[in-house]
């Protein structure tokens, strides 16, 4: 293949993909080295060194994310100045928040583009090597990208399917719903077909994936509009379902539906994860979240009463403005009250293009470090007391890997929880009893159960 100037072009080999940020980024990561593979039969490579491609795949969640692109951009530019040829892709969140003030500050980025836009990836790509410019597409088309996204392939045994995209709710510190645009929910058929291909590949514990998974409202199979409970009991009843899952949902999206799918539904595994973000009304009320403190109740207290054991996880938000000692504390009894199996715990920090960077952040830096690890505390001795409790019990683990240490394996408990083993490589894939023995903070240490 030659360019305008008949200068024969190094052939394309090799991809390396930086993925930033949520399920949704793996998912779309996984779609992007299929599409590459695909159209220019790509190896990947975890050394960007070795790649002709390197993608960024970014997350405009977390605090200073637009410098954490732009440092390793200028890693990847010493790359490209020893080779000129390299292709250097920025996407994802970051993406489609600067857009064309990546090329302006890194020019020797050639292309940048959104999470709607990168099933164009292989065109930009070529377009590139055949006209040398540098390209940014950030539209927003609705879900036009899954009509051209190749099947999937799986690496190892788990799986992820992304059933909606964008989000309505606007909460005043997050960037998402400008990021990813508004939420727009996959035809089941469409969903079902990918889970489908995903089994068929090898996948045995598939993950269903939206900003508000719980608030899909998809057209089903029979024509009418599904709910999410609705499209659960779909994919819990294909030939070869094992273990199913979905991530992340929202308190005012559940229904009883959906309680009861986790007791009716043996493929769907009985954990949730469930932000809440504060404790406190009058910050839930600022924040935007769009219910209060005994809506989050309500919703555990119905998932508990059809899956008593059901694990539990969420996102808190310390030191957003205006947040009190007394906002706090109401935040610490919600954490009491529930009792989590994990959690994650951020100090608030302003986004730039969000409602809530508009106000003063008035919470003094080292009152958010305090009231930060006073939550930490308290989450990892819930989190202890919860792994604590599994000592002694056999529980069904599905095998992802071999461990850190030889003759090790480790894999996932129908709840979430990592379990570290001796066993046989051979059991990789399968789901075995392993009985636990030892509990650590985030992982257990078990021993196989042979059979008589």
């Amino acid at each position: 293949m030659e360019d305008g100037n008949t200068k024969p072009l190094k052939s394309l080999d090799t991809l390396f993909i930086k993925t930033f940020g949520c399920a949704m980024n793996v998912y779309d990561s996984s779609r992007m080295s299929d599409l590459m593979k695909q159209a220019y039969g790509l190896r990947i490579v975890d050394d960007p060194e070795l790649a002709d491609v390197i993608l960024m795949n970014t997350c405009s969640i977390r605090e200073k994310a637009e410098e954490k692109v732009y440092s390793d951009l200028g890693r990847y530019k010493q790359i490209k100045d020893k080779r000129p040829d390299l292709i250097i892709g920025v996407g994802g969140c970051v993406g489609q928040q600067e857009g064309e003030r990546i090329q302006k500050r890194a020019p020797y980025v050639d292309i940048v583009f959104g999470p709607q836009t990168y099933h164009r990836l292989p065109e930009m790509v070529k377009s590139i090597r055949r006209d040398r410019v540098r390209i940014t597409e950030i539209d927003m088309p609705e879900i036009e990208k899954f009509d051209h996204l190749p099947i999937p392939k799986v690496e190892g045994i788990t799986g992820y399917v992304t059933i909606m995209e964008g989000c309505d709710k606007f909460c005043t510190f997050c960037i998402v719903p400008y990021t990813r645009g508004a939420e727009i929910s996959r035809p089941a058929a469409d969903i079902l077909l990918e889970v489908e291909q995903l089994i068929a590949a090898g996948a045995k514990d598939i993950s269903l994936l939206g900003q508000n998974v719980n608030g899909y409202r998809g057209e089903g199979t029979d024509g009418e509009t599904w709910d999410f409970a609705r499209l659960l009991y779909a994919v819990g009843e294909l030939e070869g379902m094992q273990r199913l899952r979905f991530s992340t949902s929202h308190p005012m999206e559940m229904t009883t539906d959906l309680a009861e799918a986790f007791a009716e539904i043996p493929a769907l595994m009985p954990s949730i994860h469930l932000p809440v973000q504060s404790g406190s009304n009058a910050i839930l009320t600022a924040m935007h979240r769009s219910h209060q403190r005994d809506d989050y109740f309500k919703a555990i207290d119905e998932l508990r009463l059809h899956t008593p054991d059901i694990s539990l996880s969420s996102d808190f938000i310390v030191g957003f403005p205006g947040e009190t000692d007394e906002d706090f504390e109401q935040t610490l009894d919600l954490i009491r009250r529930v009792g989590y199996d994990f959690a994650f715990c951020f100090k608030y920090s302003p986004r730039p293009g969000t409602p809530a960077a508009k106000a003063e952040d008035n919470v003094p830096e080292d009152v958010k470090d305090a009231r930060l690890q006073i939550l930490l505390d308290e989450l990892r001795v819930q989190s202890r007391e919860r792994m604590e409790r599994q000592v002694g019990k056999t529980v069904d683990v599905l095998v992802e890997r071999a461990g850190k240490h030889d003759g090790d394996l480790q894999g996932r408990t129908p709840d979430f929880r990592l379990v570290h083993f001796a066993g046989n490589p051979r059991l990789i894939g399968q789901t075995i009893p392993v009985k636990v023995v030892e509990a650590f903070g985030m992982s257990l240490r078990g021993e196989l159960v042979l059979a008589d």
